[in-house]
This record gives structure tokens, C-alpha cells and sequence, in this order.
């Protein structure tokens, strides 16, 4: 069995220095009923490491990602991207949220230039680093493409094409693959892991898929049911690259449990 981790502690003594460090975080709304989202959430995540953040709905893991995007502000507690305290949309932060949004009458590689056309970056050169991509996520001759004549899947990697393309220092994504069948999603969670691989980008993966969480990651951190706090963190062992028979195997299983246990009879995610 993996050994407790401490999400904050000891990062230096791993070699690698953190990208994202989140300290005493919380949230609650406001309005008539107050709600409490999220309670003293704390971790860090290293340069180069895919962390994902497990929980059930209601838990706050799209909260915890819109304050890492630095679209809300929480009430307690800070949020560093590189030591510099996150206060709102930047552009070294990429995001991929539940679906791709499109736009229906641009191209695919018009989709995948946005943020150069929103940034007003070099476009010549983004348009290069755009086709560069498309390939390597397999949508190579697909670049002038509407998103009609695409599946679910192909909008998405589209999506994850256009966080990749300003060279972020942190790629953030919100259950990029709820919305897929199941075989869709299980294709495009290996599709992800070799994306990953080649690009070896800092990511944060938020799901409610115990399995997604345990395929895609170096450590998983569970979030317990509202208001969200971590109630485990540990690494995840297997070796990589990771096929889908891993999910056959005990050690797989054990991560598993390890959520389920971590979870309790607090509430449960598939």
C-alpha cells in the first residue's frame, strides 16, 4: 500500500519545485443561504506532474479549478502559480473545461488559434504551433474541418489543442471527458496519458471518475463531499505508459479502495 502523502510538505525533497501551491483554501458562497464549497484545502503540485483531484458532485473540485483559473476569489486562504498569488486570469494558465465550446463557423485550426487571436500573438508562428499540435493529438488533415464534421472526442482534443497552444505553465481541466461514452472516454484518457508524455506539461485533472483519477495520475487527491476539503493524497505507483488492462490489475485496485476508503460512508463516485 502507498504511503500517506502530504500535499504540501516535502515537495523540495522530491527534485522538483512547484508550480501550483494552495494554502488554507476556502470558499462559501453568499446570498440568502451561505454555502460552504470548499474548507482548508491545502497541496502543491510539482513541475512536470499530473495530479488529479477526485470527489463526488458537490464537492468542489470546479470550484477549486475556477480559483486556480483565477475566475473566483476564495474566502480564506491564497493560491500561487510560481509564488505569485493567482487574483485572476492569466495567461500562462490553460484551461479545458466539460466541453470544448466551439466556435460553428471557424475551422478546427481556427478553433485552436483563438487564444493567439485573443492574445494578439504572433500569428504565423501560433499558426505553426497549431498544426504541430493538431497532429500530435491525431487530427492531422482535419485542420480545415468544421466542428460539425467532428465527434465528441475529436472537439474535444481540439479543446486541449487550444489550452496547449500559448505554452501554459499549468494546464487545468474540468472532467474534459464527462460528456463522452464510456469507450470515448476510456480511448481518450490513453490518448491524454500519450499527450502528457511527450509534452510532460504540469496538469490538474478534476473528475468524479475513481478509475479516470487512479488511470491518469502520478497522485490523486480526494476531496470529500461539501464542503470539500482533502481527506487522503497519495502517489500512484503504476508504470507508465499505462494501457487499459492496468485497470485489471491489484495494484490498480488498491489505489481504488484507497479513494472508496478515503471517501467512506461520506458519499461515493463511480
Amino acid at each position: 500500500m502507498n504511503a500517506t502523502v502530504d500535499p504540501v510538505a516535502g515537495r523540495a525533497a522530491q527534485g522538483a519545485a512547484d508550480v501550483i501551491a494552495v494554502r488554507g483554501l476556502s470558499l462559501t458562497y453568499g446570498g440568502g443561504a451561505r454555502v460552504a464549497a470548499l474548507r482548508d484545502v491545502s497541496f502543491a503540485i510539482r513541475d512536470g506532474e499530473f495530479v488529479a483531484a477526485v470527489g463526488p458532485s458537490g464537492c468542489g473540485k470546479s470550484t477549486l479549478l475556477k480559483i486556480l483559473a483565477g475566475l473566483l476569489r476564495p474566502t480564506e486562504g491564497t493560491a500561487e502559480l510560481h509564488g505569485e498569488p493567482i487574483t485572476g486570469p492569466r495567461r500562462d494558465i490553460g484551461v479545458v473545461f466539460q466541453t470544448p465550446v466551439l466556435f460553428p463557423w471557424r475551422t478546427v485550426l481556427g478553433n485552436a488559434l483563438l487564444p493567439a487571436d485573443v492574445q494578439r500573438l504572433d500569428r504565423r508562428a501560433m499558426q505553426q504551433r497549431a498544426l504541430e499540435l493538431l497532429a500530435m493529438v491525431g487530427l492531422g488533415g482535419f485542420e480545415r474541418r468544421y466542428p460539425r464534421e467532428l465527434s465528441g472526442g475529436m472537439q474535444q482534443r481540439v479543446g486541449i489543442v487550444r489550452a496547449l497552444l500559448h505554452d501554459p505553465a499549468i494546464l487545468l481541466m474540468d472532467e474534459p471527458f464527462a460528456a463522452l461514452d464510456a469507450m470515448t472516454r476510456e480511448a481518450m484518457s490513453v490518448e491524454l496519458q500519450r499527450i502528457w508524455m511527450q509534452r510532460r506539461i504540469t496538469a490538474l485533472f478534476i473528475t468524479h471518475s475513481i478509475a479516470e483519477a487512479v488511470f491518469l495520475a502520478d497522485r490523486v487527491i480526494v476531496l470529500t463531499p461539501r464542503p470539500g476539503t482533502i481527506g487522503d493524497a497519495f502517489e500512484v505507483d503504476l508504470p507508465r505508459p499505462r494501457g487499459l488492462e492496468v485497470m485489471n490489475t491489484e495494484q490498480f485496485g488498491r489505489c481504488v479502495r484507497r479513494v472508496r476508503d478515503a471517501l467512506g460512508s461520506r458519499g461515493a463516485v463511480e
